[in-house]
């Protein structure tokens, strides 16, 4: 059931006595299609492997690569991360069961107001998020705005202290880089270079990630088991889960101090707001 609560959802009930004054949520976007940067590093791939197409005798030492090469690249770059038809179920089916858990916060014509950056994605998100809501509030979405916010809702772009250290400073990802160069990821490149039957030197980290975003991204939007994913094992993949964490980590993490007090707009709306509805229902 999509729109189950859980095994938890008995006992998580609001005591009788209690009545929700205010609901803010932080919600990030629906599932999506890769960034155009992504679709580029994949064509990219993929076209090596259409131009050493392992001819007929030699696909069965290489059948991986043999697979990736009839694997029809559908990607396109203008989809640029935006929100793929999963992603809007996602939010749809969220706002539903918001509805279902707080019903007196999402009663007919209670006041709703909704906040987006003004990336597509979430800006779609917001929609679809309204199309859930649509039915318990007796709303139509289109009667329902998705207002957005920048200086909130990517609050990082609008500090300057956070883009010249982190953002826009090439040395702020010096361990990343590292990783990259280092023997975990040589193994792995190593590995994959040979399921493709290409040399190791038209390979790199960025090239072989995309490819297990790719078995991630099939099997998130289309529910299927991609060819992808054959390249790579379970110790593979957590090595370059690990790569994508530690760019993470210095990029949005704890590895800078920046990184955590350019959100302290944020948190300060969230309280101010929160702390008003009880002001207001004394």
């Amino acid at each position: 059931d999509p729109l189950s609560l859980g095994p938890f959802a008995a006992g998580s009930r609001l005591p009788a006595a209690c009545a929700p004054l205010q609901l803010r949520a932080l919600l990030r976007h629906g599932t999506r299609y890769p960034t155009a940067g992504q679709i580029r590093r994949l064509a990219e791939l993929h076209a090596r492997l259409l131009r050493r197409r392992p001819a007929a005798a030699a696909a069965a030492a290489c059948p991986a690569a043999a697979d990736l090469a009839a694997w029809q690249m559908w990607y396109e770059e203008s989809l640029d991360g935006r929100l793929a038809p999963q992603g809007r179920r996602d939010m749809e089916h969220l706002a539903r069961r918001l509805a279902a858990r707080f019903p007196a916060l999402f009663a007919a014509r209670r006041r709703l107001l909704l906040a987006s950056s003004s990336k597509h994605r979430c800006l779609q998100s917001g929609s679809a998020f309204c199309r859930g809501l649509g039915p318990s509030l007796s709303l139509g979405s289109d009667e329902m705005e998705v207002k957005v916010n920048d200086s909130l809702m990517r609050f990082f772009d609008h500090c300057a202290k956070f883009v010249a250290l982190v953002e826009e400073n090439d040395a702020a990802m010096c361990q990343v880089n590292a990783f990259k160069e280092g023997p975990e990821m040589r193994k792995v490149l190593e590995k994959v270079a040979s399921a493709l039957c290409l040399p190791v030197e038209e390979l790199n980290a960025d090239l072989v990630q995309v490819a297990f975003l790719t078995c991630s991204y099939e099997l998130a939007i289309k529910n299927v088991t991609s060819p992808w994913c054959s390249l790579f094992s379970e110790d593979d993949a957590k090595v370059l889960e690990y790569l994508n964490d530690l760019k993470q980590y210095w990029k949005r993490g704890y590895g800078y101090d920046i990184n955590s007090r350019a959100s302290c707009i944020l948190f300060q709306d969230i309280f101010q707001h929160l702390d008003k509805a009880v002001e207001e229902s004394k």
